[in-house]
């Protein structure tokens, strides 16, 4: 079923912390969902469609739902790791479209920071009865070490340098110096980034994410529901997620599933990636980006480490504005997911409510895209494409 024209976004909430000891879980969750539906001017008693993933606490949206009293006829625990809340969209979409609900909240939270949380160099593990043990267990990557391998392949196939990695930093740090929550503010330089110790050769610290505690949440709603709310118009016209396997072990680590769900994304929506005014594209390394940059059409592959020097990516100054929150590589990672930061500064631009500096001049169309759950070469992947109407 088509998401197209269906699904409007009514409410978005990014909670202000960064670290929050003294906060549970479930209650950063009930914060971000009363943001959200504040946002809308919308209560919890008008929910009645839930999504979450397995950063709610409960095992699923069950205990989350009893959690915050609401009275739903629609669930979904969908758990694709950080691209769950774009893929969440789409099914939200989906049951809008289908009359299965009518008032959609979908939240995140979760405190990495708090709880002590180091730079993803922890090996990852399963079970011996897991189907991902061949590609954990065996090898006991890290995610760290993961997107290492993905950018000493990129590097040896298409010649991409640790200089242009490094201006996908430089191009977050412009953005967040403006946002006074980012918990990165520092103007960085190339020097600084390739200065920084390396975690995973060739991958420095600072091309790593932030670790930060918060969440987020999002409200999206039926059209005539969105028209008599006092919120900008800002509905979903185009969304596609997929897995990218492991494919036996042969799969290319310098592709991701960008290029399939970039692709139904813009098949649904009708339009080109030439189209897309500001992308809001996942960063929890800065070889995601660029390989994801390539793989969402912006540029050919392998040509997404020149597409992103001298400052492509810094709003007012390239050709693609890109995170103009700073994105998880400066501002904002909660629960290590960002998935859903990124959908909310992709309607912040469509609204016209980023940060004056960073705002894009008649923003009409966004992207929000990225991974979740990777595991060797393998990971799901979501895209939406918002439309300002």
């Amino acid at each position: 079923m088509s998401t197209q024209k269906h699904a409007h976004v009514a409410g978005i909430f990014e909670h202000p912390t960064r670290f929050a000891p003294d906060k549970s879980v479930p209650q950063l969750h009930a914060e971000c969902a009363v943001g959200a539906l504040r946002d809308a001017g919308l209560s919890l008693s008008d929910v009645d469609g839930y999504f979450c993933a397995g950063d709610a606490p409960g095992g699923g949206p069950l205990w989350m739902a009893d959690y915050l009293n609401l009275k739903v006829r629609w669930l979904d625990g969908t758990e694709a790791g950080g691209c769950s809340y774009l893929a969440h969209i789409q099914h939200a979409a989906v049951a809008i479209a289908a009359g299965r609900c009518s008032i959609a909240l979908i939240t995140l939270a979760g405190k990495p920071r708090s709880s002590g949380m180091a730079t993803g160099t922890m090996p990852q593990t399963a079970g011996s009865d897991r189907p991902e043990a061949p590609w954990t267990s065996t090898y006991r990557w890290s995610i760290a070490g993961i997107y290492g391998m993905c950018a000493q392949r990129h590097m040896h196939q298409y010649g991409t340098t640790l200089e242009q990695m490094a201006w996908v930093k430089v191009s977050a740090s412009h953005h967040a110096q403006y946002n006074t929550r980012a918990l990165l503010r520092k103007l960085l330089t190339i020097d600084d980034v390739m200065d920084s110790p390396v975690i995973s050769d060739p991958i420095r610290r600072l091309d790593c994410c932030v670790i930060t505690d918060g969440g987020g949440a999002l409200v999206l709603t039926t059209p005539e529901i969105a028209r008599s709310l006092s919120r900008p118009f800002v509905r979903v016209i185009g969304a596609g997620q997929t897995i990218y396997t492991n494919d036996g072990g042969y799969c290319d680590l310098t592709r991701t599933g960008a290029e399939r769900s970039g692709a139904a994304a813009f098949r649904e929506a009708g339009i080109m990636p030439s189209d897309i005014d500001y992308a809001s594209i996942y960063d929890n390394f800065t070889i995601a980006v660029i390989m994801q940059l390539e793989d969402l059409g912006f540029c050919e592959k392998g040509r997404g480490g020149a597409f992103v020097a001298d400052g492509n990516l810094i709003s007012g100054v390239g050709k693609l504005p890109w995170n103009t929150d700073g994105g998880g590589l400066c501002n904002n990672h909660p629960m290590n997911r960002g998935g859903i930061t990124k959908a909310i500064e992709a309607v912040r631009q469509l609204r016209g409510e980023a940060h004056p500096a960073v705002q894009v001049k008649n923003c009409r169309l966004a992207l929000a895209s990225g991974p979740g759950l990777v595991t060797g070469g393998g990971h799901a992947h979501a895209s939406v494409i918002f439309e300002r109407n």
